[in-house]
């Protein structure tokens, strides 16, 4: 059985060596069970000066999110591949005041399947999501964004 937790646990150590970035946002533990990612971070270093969270703080967690699913999938299928975010859409519906949680899930598994196929074939594909910030089980912000999966040249 697949501890999807460890997986994050130890993405999570790797991820932050790689993007210095990341430790400055304050995240806690990732929940992953190998379809849904959740995010949670503090409100407090990503905080603005009106007291609320920094829109450039929540599109980063986000796009993070995004980019992260996209990432342990391709890693729980034995690949390791880059990702990167094609482009993105971000709306903002309510201010953030207290700690928040970004959260996203793989799309329907046809579309999973196909992207993996074209990965398999092309050695490329793209995969959209859509990755909300919730505060308190309400939106505050959602990111549409689209994500490249590029095999790694040797």
């Amino acid at each position: 059985m697949t501890d999807y937790n460890q997986i994050a646990e130890e993405f999570l150590v790797k991820l932050k060596g790689q993007i210095p970035l990341i430790n400055h946002l304050g995240l806690f533990p990732l929940k992953w069970d190998g379809t849904r990612l959740e995010m949670k971070a503090s409100l407090a270093p990503n905080v603005n000066d009106k007291g609320t969270g920094f829109g450039g703080s929540l599109a980063t967690v986000a796009t993070l999110c995004g980019w992260s699913i996209v990432t342990l999938y391709l890693k729980s299928q034995g690949r390791n591949d880059d990702v990167v975010i094609r482009d993105s859409h971000i709306e903002y519906f309510l201010p953030i005041t207290t700690d928040f949680t970004a959260s996203t899930s793989l799309p329907d598994e046809g579309a999973v399947s196909l992207f993996y196929q074209k990965m398999l074939e092309k050695g490329r594909a793209r995969m959209d999501l859509i990755i909300d910030i919730k505060q308190d089980d309400k939106i505050a912000m959602r990111l549409t964004g689209s994500y490249i999966a590029l095999e790694k040249r040797r």
